[in-house]
């Protein structure tokens, strides 16, 4: 396939705001595909990337060397690059209006990837010259559509509205023949959290029941993180003993989740979002070679910050100050590292996902040695609600956020939300028992002395997984700063976008729009009906035919889109079991 007629998908794809629409215009790409390694790029350069998400291969190109690219490859300069891009915000418009003729170009969409490839993997002498010059040689071959696309591609601003749920849909339709038949592929995505991989091996088989049988062999590997597993929402110890029965208490640490990997000498670290992050956290590479006794291993962990002068852990936004690419040994040095590590997901060369939760304890104890970095999860198996209220509270009283609660027999769904695991947390003073991760899907120009900041409220919503769409669920004008509301502009940047983005429903228009991918934490009073909010409602033809839900009271807590992908906020279905139980304290 040429990437001309890649990029004409991509036109498409971005100028849609309907998902159902970008469901069909996938179908329509993929069925154009023979070759199955096409495939594979294809999906990549849909996401965005070269490779998956959790493997460090960046393009390593930020906006003034792509600028220079642009200005290079179409006879301009630097700055009336930069101009224009200040003035229209999209790198891409900017190329599209350089670009001094659209020829017709055959260069295919293979010879596009590898050069993005050979791009990321320049370094050395002189690196920074010669990713230029490959990105302006590239620039000249193609036509104007394609370099729009093009140079979005290096700084991770593709603007297509694409999820991963929606890419396997489309190939749920091409393979399997309906996209109820996703299921079979979202296993193997938990499992190895590789669309184009999957991809691969579906247009690798003959048939769809031979397909569905590659796919489901596609395992646990080490190296490859795995989707992690989720918690659900119970009101209070009653609620779940009687729900769950017999449980394993863990207390719940406000830290980042850190999948850890070793095959022999090699380690590799993981974010819930599937970063690679291996570089970041030296102290548990060093404590994960000391404490780990096996060949090969994955632990799930949850990463805190620990001042060892006052020797205690330490909030969130403290820790979070450890996600950094630079000043990293000086950093650990201030702010070390402690795991605290509650599940064993392989052993030598065996997945443990399977295995039941109190076998996987047990093997977990006997794999890791006791030391200061790696802390394995203390045990409280509970029987009733009277002890499980006490440890609730002993957690709180350490200035925990509360205690994880899990079946004792579940096995380890990857990617799974559900009451295998349910989180109880201390509350806030209102009726709403818990904060809730929303997601910014906008923002609404200030008054009075907003007016100077460029914005005075957020347009947010949750997560319809059923639909993979996000709906509103509130406006918040309060919890912010005025610095971080004069920061929200460049929070935003490159994700704002001219129409409602394909996976939005919102009866509220805001007056700039950006792409769903800021997840936030928002505390509120309680839940209320609302026949303005999209969350829950039933909306037909743009007519409310029942209402949905709403936050009352909300204020910004925290930013938390380093640790969490948009589609791990709150879902619609946790918002209404919290609205349900919040009246029944």
């Amino acid at each position: 396939m040429t990437f001309g007629i890649l990029a004409s998908y991509f036109e498409q794809l971005e100028a849609t705001s309907s998902r159902l629409r970008l469901i069909e215009i996938l179908v329509k790409l993929f069925n154009e595909v023979k070759d199955a390694e096409e495939l594979e790029e294809i999906i990549y350069l849909v996401q965005g990337r070269i490779a998956p998400f959790f493997e460090p291969l960046e393009i390593g190109m930020a906006d003034k060397m792509v600028t220079q690219a642009i200005a290079r490859a179409y006879g301009s300069t630097k700055e009336q690059v930069l101009r224009l891009y200040a003035k229209k915000g999209d790198i891409g418009l900017v190329a599209q209006q350089l670009h001094a003729k659209d020829n017709h170009t055959s260069i295919s969409v293979d010879d596009v990837f590898n050069c993005l490839k050979t791009i990321a993997q320049t370094n050395g002498e002189g690196t920074v010259e010669k990713k230029i010059t490959l990105l302006s040689d590239l620039l000249q071959k193609v036509n104007t559509i394609s370099a729009k696309h093009i140079v979005r591609i290096p700084l991770g601003k593709m603007r297509l509205g694409i999820g991963d749920p929606t890419v396997l849909d489309a190939l749920a339709v091409v393979k399997l023949g309906d996209k109820k038949q996703r299921h079979y592929l979202e296993g193997a995505y938990n499992r190895t959290s590789d669309l184009g991989l999957i991809g691969k091996t579906l247009w690798k088989a003959k048939n769809p029941i031979d397909a569905v049988n590659r796919v489901e062999k596609l395992t646990v590997t080490v190296g490859k993180p795995i989707r992690a597993e989720l918690c659900e929402r119970l009101p209070n110890p009653e609620k779940t003993i009687e729900k769950m029965g017999t449980v394993d208490a863990q207390f719940k640490y406000d830290g980042f989740r850190v999948s850890v990997h070793k095959n022999g000498g090699h380690i590799w670290l993981f974010s819930r979002n599937l970063e690679n992050t291996t570089q970041m956290f030296p102290e548990l590479i060093a404590g994960a070679r000391k404490q780990i006794k096996a060949d090969s291993v994955i632990l799930d962990a949850e990463a805190l910050a620990y001042n060892p002068t006052s020797e205690e852990f330490l909030p969130f936004q403290e820790t979070t100050k450890r996600r950094r690419k630079y000043k990293i040994e000086e950093t650990a040095k201030l702010l070390p590292l402690k795991a605290f590590v509650f599940d064993i997901l392989y052993l030598n060369g065996k997945s443990l996902i399977d295995k039941p939760l109190t076998e996987r304890m047990e093997l977990l104890r006997q794999t890791i040695i006791p030391d200061e970095t790696l802390l394995v999860t203390k045990n409280n198996i509970v029987h009733d609600a009277k002890t499980l209220t006490l440890l609730l509270d002993d957690a709180i009283s350490k200035g925990l956020e509360g205690v994880v609660v899990k079946k004792i027999n579940s096995t380890y769904e990857a990617g799974a939300r559900n009451f295998n695991w349910v989180k109880l947390k201390r509350h806030s003073s209102g009726e709403l028992k818990d904060s809730v991760d929303c997601v910014i899907l906008g923002y609404i120009y200030g008054k009075g002395k907003r007016t100077a900041f460029g914005a005075g409220a957020l347009l947010v919503g949750v997560y319809d997984q059923k639909n993979d769409m996000f709906v509103t669920v509130t406006k918040i004008g309060t919890g912010l700063t005025d610095e971080e509301w004069k920061s929200i502009k460049e929070v935003t940047k490159g994700l704002e976008v001219d129409h409602k983005p394909a996976r939005v429903s919102s009866l509220i228009i805001p007056s700039v729009w950006v792409k769903p991918e800021i997840v936030i934490e928002v505390l509120a009073d309680e839940i209320t009906r609302s026949p303005v909010h999209t969350a829950g409602a039933v909306v037909e033809s743009g007519k409310v035919e029942e209402p949905g839900y709403a936050l009352r009271f909300p204020r910004l807590i925290s930013f938390r889109n380093k640790d969490k992908k948009a589609e791990d906020a709150t879902s619609v279905k946790e918002l209404i079991e919290m609205y349900k139980e919040q009246g029944r304290q």
